[in-house]
């Protein structure tokens, strides 16, 4: 029989981990989890005690023996962990909505993972990231770091250039979304669809559409160019592709690339909600208060629906997956962020790149896709470009690599913006950045 795991949940007050908590229930025959120790900072202390006594009774209506351990001491919760899942937020909610207030002041996207709210989101929290990964190098270097924290692309380029540790594997709820929303709309079951995938996260192509191993792309393209019939997802506009655009293309969408192909429309949607006080972080924080509430309820005893209005639904399912196909050395197929080694051809070898990928033992294997299409090409490289240029930022406290990282993104129409920009959000999360702190007056 092989041996039950332990598992470290960092961020573990996070209204998701009754996802997490459910998905090791329902996979216990497959994956013992003996411990799952959740673990928080002093400004978490009050959620982590609820979700955790949450997940206590969700355990014992489930009968299944896993033990819950809440705790504010992160090494101790390494010490023997098996995998290590960080789902942070740097700041907590009331950074993220500065992320997104402040550059829809200057008249630019604001938005948690992309242009300068998703910058700056990465400066926060890549630092605290790899004095993680130095603490599981050295207190269980056998464990493997599978992180949730957005955004994914340039925190996982970030911990796989900076780090020592290897074992590294990002996750993202999106290529879920959309294999199972493509198949309702074709109207087969999930299991039946396969989809090759390729590219950043949250800038993430199907190149090749299969159903029952028929290739049968053009069809799918042709029932996404019906604006009645989109891949969406709860935290962004669903404003429909122009159906011309999408045939041209001839390649499967992610919601995210709305923001860069559709940006002034994307825009005007933000602004609007803006001026209203109710951007997407203010939504969410008023939806978390609500989601703690339910959870303090000493008769719930499982997930509650009401949590996949949180915009995060499937992201735990993804990971448990991931956990318990490395365990049992599966060999299936999943959608993961990686070291590209050659699977892109246009990217380099050590870059971090979301595609799939033959899950085994030893990691994710990323299958090749070899050339990407030159029309989606382009916009891959500049955005790998911004994502590499603000992990050095993040790991240095450079104002100019900041500054330059803005410059190259699309999001940011100019560099006397993108000046102002960072010069704001600096002030605003100088609490949080004390790389930035030493080198730039604040």
């Amino acid at each position: 029989m092989k041996k039950s795991v332990k598992i470290t949940t960092i961020g573990g007050g996070s209204s998701y981990t009754p996802e997490l908590v459910e998905g090791f229930i329902k996979r216990y025959d497959e994956l013992p989890v003996r411990e799952l120790c959740l673990v928080d900072i002093e400004d978490g202390k009050e959620k982590l005690e609820i979700v955790g006594t949450l997940a206590r009774r969700m355990v014992k209506k489930a009968g299944v023996p896993m033990k819950i351990v809440t705790t504010l001491n992160r090494k101790e919760a390494l010490r023997d962990a098996d995998f290590v899942t960080t789902q942070m937020r740097v700041g907590l909610l009331d950074a993220r909505i500065k992320d997104e207030r402040i550059p829809l002041k200057y008249g630019m996207i604001g938005q948690e993972t992309n242009g300068a709210g998703g910058m700056f989101k990465g400066l926060r929290t890549i630092p605290v990231l790899l004095e993680i990964a130095k603490e599981i190098q050295e207190i269980c270097p056998d464990a493997w770091l599978i992180n949730f924290t957005n955004p994914a692309g340039m925190v996982t380029e970030a911990l796989l250039r900076y780090s020592n540790h290897k074992k590294v594997v990002g996750v993202c709820n999106l290529p879920i979304n959309m294999r199972m929303t493509i198949a309702k709309l074709m109207g087969v079951e999930t299991e039946r669809m396969q989809i090759d995938f390729a590219g950043l996260n949250h800038l993430l192509y199907g190149l090749k559409v299969y159903i029952d191993g028929e290739d049968k792309t053009s069809e799918v393209i042709e029932v996404l160019a019906d604006p009645e019939e989109q891949v969406n997802m709860k935290n962004i506009a669903p404003l429909p592709w122009l159906p011309e655009f999408q045939k041209a293309l001839g390649v499967v969408l992610c919601p995210y690339h709305r923001y860069y192909y559709k940006t002034k429309d994307m825009l005007d949607d933000e602004l609007k909600s803006f001026q209203l006080g109710q951007t997407r972080a203010e939504v969410v924080k008023q939806l978390e208060g609500d989601l703690f509430e339910l959870y303090k309820n000493p008769q719930l005893d499982i997930k509650p629906p009401q949590l996949e209005k949180r915009g995060g639904a499937y992201y735990s399912d993804v990971a448990c997956n991931l956990i318990s196909s490395i365990y049992n050395d599966k060999g299936d197929i999943q959608t993961v962020n990686v070291r590209n080694e050659g699977a892109i051809r246009e990217l380099p070898y050590e870059s971090a790149v979301e595609i799939n990928c033959v899950i085994t033992k030893e990691g994710p294997k990323p299958i090749p896709v070899g050339e990407l299409p030159v029309e989606i090409n382009g916009l891959i490289q500049q955005i790998k470009s911004f994502e590499r240029v603000a992990a050095e930022a993040a790991v240095t406290g450079s104002y100019e690599k900041a500054l330059l990282a803005l410059c190259i993104n699309p999001l940011v129409p100019s560099d006397r913006l993108a000046k102002q920009v960072l010069d704001d959000l600096l002030h605003a999360h100088k609490e949080y950045l004390p790389l930035f702190n030493q080198k730039v007056k604040m």
